[in-house]
């Protein structure tokens, strides 16, 4: 269990130098600090990962306001809004709830907890997609916290291997609005063999509604027009996973 306590001492070493920095009971600016614990110089002589969440976030805020520094800023936008992911999924109006962080400041966060979002997502080009597992460990980062529906088609060539992947529609909280038309003029102009399509539950629950089988249904004898073969339809919850496929419904969908 001591293994976990080095960082609770490097934050609490880290708090007692800044306190030092105060002098008369009033709070120097970063600026002001000793150089050897200031935020940017100590990234760039030790690298980040030596940083606390509140340190790398008064990088991106540089100035603080009224007495406090970017690093208290920091600090609250961290408790407030309750950590990393929580500043991931706040709005804008809600991360300029920190007196001293404007809306340029909480585009910069954004932006900075975006980029490292889409770093940590797989590349899908020329993957080969074999398995719904293999879909659900790709899309899964990029749908799962998701608040709207979104319907994504994956479009493969003869091998099964991605061409590109493509956003079809973006729906309300509970549902996506789809038409098969729309879903497949991609494929046609990308000359793709096949088509696998993926949408997002916000819900959490990955259970196909009798919507969503009705519309696999459709896109399948849409795909079988077009001479485009429909692989599979999954749907991504919290955690897990539905294969259309795998559960034996590509061709089980009521009709109207």
């Amino acid at each position: 269990m001591a293994a976990y306590t080095g960082n609770s001492k490097r934050e609490e070493t880290q708090t007692s130098c800044a306190e030092a920095s105060m002098s008369g009971g009033k709070l120097k600016s970063v600026k002001h600090w000793p150089e050897e614990e200031r935020p940017r110089e100590r990234l760039l002589a030790y690298g980040p990962a030596i940083l606390t969440d509140a340190q790398l976030l008064a990088i991106i805020i540089r100035n603080g306001k009224a007495g406090r520094s970017a690093v208290d800023l920091g600090r609250e936008l961290l408790e407030r809004l309750g950590g990393l992911p929580g500043i991931e999924q706040a709005g804008v109006p809600e991360i300029c709830g920190v007196a001293g962080i404007g809306t340029a400041k909480a585009a910069e966060i954004k932006a900075a907890i975006e980029l490292g979002r889409r770093y940590q997502q797989p590349s899908l080009a020329r993957v080969s997609l074999t398995s719904s597992q293999d879909v659900a460990d790709y899309y899964r980062p990029r749908m799962k916290d998701l608040k709207k529906e979104v319907f994504r088609c994956a479009l493969l060539d003869t091998k099964n291997k991605c061409i590109r992947d493509e956003l079809v529609s973006v729906g309300s909280l509970s549902a996506s609005l789809v038409h098969p038309r729309d879903t497949f003029t991609v494929a046609v102009r990308e000359s793709a063999a096949a088509v696998i399509f993926v949408h997002n539950h916000p819900s959490g629950d990955a259970q196909p509604s009798q919507e969503d089988t009705l519309l696999t249904r459709r896109l399948i004898q849409a795909g079988e027009v077009l001479g485009i073969q429909v692989l599979d339809h999954v749907i991504i919850g919290d955690g897990h996973h539905f294969s259309f496929r795998e559960n034996g419904l590509m061709g089980q969908a009521p009709r109207n």
